[in-house]
């Protein structure tokens, strides 16, 4: 009964949407991302579209106002990982806030040593845990373009790494999957990507993933999306787990 319950309101959040068809065909050209999906699969993402802007605030700071046109170019990227997921995958918070461009919070850390630095941070995106995803518009807006750098994604899987606690690299995998097989690759890709970036040979992919497992994971998401033949030729091990956990292969989508 709770299952009649819920589908019947998704399918009525989903009928009542007031995107035009107009809109949803501007928002899919501007984002070469999307190319090679099935009639089937861009009404699913419509769909999971319409669902993460009812289930979650959209909200612009610093005068920033946001669009509909800007909010579904956010929300159509976010949802292009949990396609074949659904939108459980984005549970336990609430909130996307945009800025302008590159925001800079103040951090503060210890080094090894136990002395605390504080200072700037300069930032494309964020996500807490239980809080929430924080994008700057300047770099959202570029996202897409098959470049490999994807913010948007970036972000949203941060949030799916957080699932299970804090972001480590490893999220909750789907039943059939083996944590032995998922540490094995992405402990081997990682030492070796670092390797790369100390030599200065890291294949196109931002050694921004070389600082920690998490940011390994986010970056190697974003390319897995956005150049996914250059991920499966010099990362196979890893692609292959990417595909098993999203239950994507955009090598065959994207070409």
């Amino acid at each position: 009964m709770f299952d009649a319950i819920h589908y019947w309101l998704k399918r009525r959040i989903i009928n009542k949407s007031p995107v035009t068809p107009e809109e949803w065909r501007q928002a899919f050209a501007a984002l070469p991302l999307l190319k090679g999906l099935s009639e089937a699969e861009r009404q699913r993402l419509r769909e999971l579209a319409i669902l993460l802007m009812h289930a979650k605030s959209f909200e612009g700071v610093q005068g920033l106002v946001l669009t509909r046109p800007m909010i579904l170019h956010i929300a159509l990227q976010a949802c292009l990982p949990i396609l074949n997921l659904g939108l459980t995958a984005y549970d336990g918070w609430v909130s996307v806030i945009v800025y302008p461009a590159a925001f800079i919070p103040r951090r503060s850390y210890t080094d090894e040593a136990g002395v605390v630095h504080e200072g700037p941070s300069v930032l494309a995106g964020e996500s807490w845990q239980r809080g929430p995803v924080i994008l700057a518009w300047h770099d959202v807006e570029t996202a897409g373009a098959l470049d490999g750098h994807n913010v948007v994604i970036h972000e949203f899987a941060h949030k799916m790494d957080m699932l299970n606690g804090e972001a480590n690299g490893f999220p909750p995998l789907h039943s059939g999957m083996k944590v032995e097989d998922w540490v094995a690759a992405f402990t081997a890709a990682f030492r070796e990507f670092q390797q790369h970036c100390h030599k200065l040979s890291y294949h196109q992919i931002d050694c921004y993933a070389a600082t920690s497992p998490p940011e390994f994971f986010a970056v190697f998401s974003e390319v897995f999306f956005e150049r996914p033949a250059l991920l499966k030729e010099y990362y196979p091990a890893v692609y292959e787990q990417l595909c098993r956990y999203y239950r994507q292969d955009p090598v065959t989508r994207l070409h």
